[in-house]
């Protein structure tokens, strides 16, 4: 840090706040530190009382705040992003489009941990929309060794691959076909009730819905019908109905039968318990198909909320994720709904 005057700071770089004080006006800085003096600055700084200022001093191996949110930016940004520009050393990440945010939790750990630099993004494997925030990157310090922020990206490279922080894939058109099963719907004891909400909840997707069939609790009807979707060119196969462990319940039978294989059937997630999820190899595409239990159609959130965006943006949906679902698992039933806005569905 250094004094000059300020008729000769154009360029320098301001160490401090410079605060304007107008008598019922105004009471706030007029430059943040950090800010680069320029021409036009300088008849404002001289209005203010400045007529010398502290400036940064250029260090050799070491790097103004903005020039090193520039690096932890590049470290976080992938595709489908658009960025601020950096100011007091903080850059902001936003969506390019609709789509899936994924979060490499262990890097963005690695990069926290590391001091004086911090990345805060929104929960990852949940759906934003075009212009949403992703993240927010800030440097604490005015200046910071160029060797810390290089060890950073070589930290997060390491766990990343070399990859972003950061990717947000698109949500993509999606063939689906619905399977309602049960005596009851079949025979027309009861209203079928449950494939209105599928529907609904297709529809704040990229979705068309190419067939649905309705059977009774005929396990060998139900995977017939599943492979007649599929070779129709369905890329999601929704089935309702019958999920639970009563002997009448056959439609995870009937998913297996296809040759599906099996993700999971159960879920550490309240509700929805009893789903079900497999992939179906239909030559060079993957086929998701979901057995949803009964608590989808009378429950506000569960757990076809938190896969159905992972299907749409063409993102693989393992044992592990489901495994890691059950911190946060455990929907409270508000009176009123706020959700993506509360915990359900964010673990660690």
């Amino acid at each position: 840090m250094k004094l000059i005057r300020t008729v000769d700071a154009e360029g320098a770089v301001l160490c401090h706040d410079i605060t304007q004080i107008i008598k019922g006006v105004t009471k706030d800085a007029v430059f943040r530190k950090g800010h680069v003096v320029t021409k036009e600055d300088i008849p404002v700084l001289l209005s203010v009382g400045k007529d010398q200022l502290y400036v940064w001093e250029k260090e050799e191996g070491m790097l103004h705040e903005n020039d090193a949110a520039e690096i932890l930016c590049e470290m976080c940004k992938g595709g489908n992003m658009e960025r601020t520009q950096a100011k007091e050393g903080k850059i902001e990440l936003k969506a390019a489009c609709d789509g899936l945010l994924k979060v490499n939790n262990e890097a963005l750990k690695t990069v926290n941990g590391l001091g004086q630099m911090m990345i805060a993004t929104r929960h990852g494997n949940f759906p934003v929309k075009q212009g949403d925030k992703l993240a927010g990157t800030r440097i604490i310090p005015l200046v910071i060794e160029e060797e810390k922020m290089e060890a950073a990206r070589e930290a997060a490279a390491k766990v990343t691959g070399g990859k972003p922080i950061l990717e947000l894939k698109p949500f993509v058109h999606k063939k689906v076909g619905i399977v309602t099963t049960g005596n009851e719907v079949f025979y027309g004891r009861i209203q079928d009730t449950f494939t209105p909400v599928i529907e609904e909840k297709l529809s704040e997707f990229d979705a068309e819905v190419i067939d649905h069939v309705t059977w009774n609790d005929d396990d060998r009807k139900v995977t017939a019908s599943i492979l007649e979707m599929i070779e129709k060119g369905a890329d999601v196969v929704v089935c309702t109905g019958g999920m639970s462990v009563d002997p009448d319940d056959k439609t995870p039978l009937a998913i297996k039968n296809t040759g599906a294989r099996i993700v999971s059937y159960g879920a550490p997630v309240l509700p929805g318990a009893m789903f079900l999820l497999a992939y179906y190899e239909a030559g060079d595409r993957t086929v998701a198909v979901m057995g949803l239990p009964g608590c989808v159609m009378y429950a506000k959130r569960t757990i076809f909320d938190l896969v159905l965006p992972r299907v749409m943006a063409d993102d693989p949906v393992t044992p592990e994720d489901l495994a890691a679902l059950g911190q946060g698992g455990l929907c409270l039933n508000c009176p009123v709904c706020t959700y993506p806005n509360c915990g359900f569905g964010k673990g660690m």
